[in-house]
């Protein structure tokens, strides 16, 4: 933290925040320069969003199919192979992205980009997705068998005892579980470099090429820029940003966690 502080300090010696955080052109290696990391944070929230949109929701069903509904045996099958899914190197997703995902997303779609933000956020989506399911199961386990028992004596049936017994008290956990992987998407690296691009580019369409903060910081990362020059510290620069960013999703699980824990005697 203190290397990341100094060298980011030593950054805004030359480039004012106003200048960082007020334009959308990014262009530190280039003549004229450009330092507004817009372009970067707007290629970071394609991936977070596109991947939320893929994870949330399928994380959630499968995790409540997992603890509700599965048989043991089928449970005892499938949650391993969750857990191995989350062991897959992103490297891998990363080729998957391009070899797969991005070949259907051109036949649905010919103006599809080979670099393409679609692309990585669905494969972040599918990477990050045993994480939502895993821990989410995990919190609905921890809820009390009492309580669904006593559902179950009013006549409810087992949908209301689901939507509103077992997920609203093991709402933390799943509050948690979504906040986590949103920060695990936002630090991903292989995954968007291979498959989102390497171009800055503010834009609302998908289907065109990207760069997120971590693909910019592999890009600075590779030693063809010269150390201590401007646009070497702008890796530390744009890794500041990023912590700050995972450092307050992490306070938010937190925080939601402390509000809404349940505790059980």
């Amino acid at each position: 933290m203190l290397i990341l502080l100094w060298e980011s300090a030593l950054f805004f010696r030359q480039v004012s925040l106003k200048e960082f955080l007020g334009t959308t052109r990014w262009a530190p290696t280039f003549q004229p320069p450009g330092f507004g990391v817009w372009p970067l944070v707007c290629g970071t929230l394609w991936i977070v969003i596109g991947s939320a949109l893929v994870a949330l929701p399928a994380g959630l069903v499968t995790a409540i199919y997992l603890s509700e509904y599965a048989h043991r045996r089928t449970r005892a099958v499938l949650k391993p192979v969750l857990e191995v899914l989350a062991g897959i190197p992103t490297v891998v997703y990363g080729y998957f992205a391009l070899t797969f995902i991005t070949p259907g997303l051109q036949k649905l779609f010919p103006q599809t980009e080979a670099y393409n933000a679609a692309s990585a956020a669905i494969t972040v989506g599918i990477m990050i997705l045993p994480m939502v399911a895993s821990i989410c199961d995990d919190a609905f386990q921890a809820v009390p068998v009492a309580l669904r028992q006593g559902a179950y004596a009013l006549g409810a049936h087992r949908r209301q005892v689901v939507l509103r017994v077992v997920l609203p008290a093991a709402l933390s956990g799943v509050m948690a579980s979504y906040v986590l992987a949103l920060s695990r998407a936002v630090g991903e690296t292989m995954i968007v470099t291979l498959a989102a691009g390497a171009r800055p580019n503010l834009t609302l369409n998908p289907l065109e090429t990207i760069q997120t903060m971590t693909a910019f910081i592999v890009q600075v990362s590779l030693g063809d820029t010269p150390a201590g020059s401007i646009a070497y510290h702008t890796l530390y620069a744009v890794g500041l940003l990023l912590f700050l960013i995972t450092f307050s999703l992490n306070f938010v699980a937190q925080r939601i966690l402390r509000r809404y824990r349940e505790k059980y005697q």
